[in-house]
């Protein structure tokens, strides 16, 4: 599956502390990009319920995930998306919970 960003998400990500940053690349790299294989193959397949998946309740079509509950916490948004008849996931916002402001 392909990914791409909003410049939204891109601030955000060079206002992450590098710690932070590098947790939400290994979460990507060990859960969500394996579960978005999964999904491609299998549209039935779940999200790990490690990474709490669920649709933001102000903002319909928007998923949020948390990456991380310890301090500060780590929270996602993003989107799924068809591109040219392909699956992909639009990085909306990361961060803490403030990203629910403006998913």
């Amino acid at each position: 599956m392909k990914f791409e960003t909003t410049p939204a998400f891109d601030g955000d990500v060079r206002r992450l502390k590098a710690a932070h940053l590098a947790e939400f690349k290994k979460v990507l790299r060990e859960k969500f990009i394996p579960a978005c294989d999964a999904f491609a193959e299998d549209p039935s397949a779940t999200w790990p319920a490690s990474l709490r998946v669920k649709s933001v309740r102000s903002a319909p079509g928007i998923l949020e995930m948390t990456w991380s509950f310890s301090s500060p916490d780590g929270r996602a948004t993003f989107e799924s998306i068809t591109v040219d008849a392909e699956p992909r996931i639009r990085w909306r916002r990361v961060g803490d919970h403030d990203v629910f402001k403006n998913p």
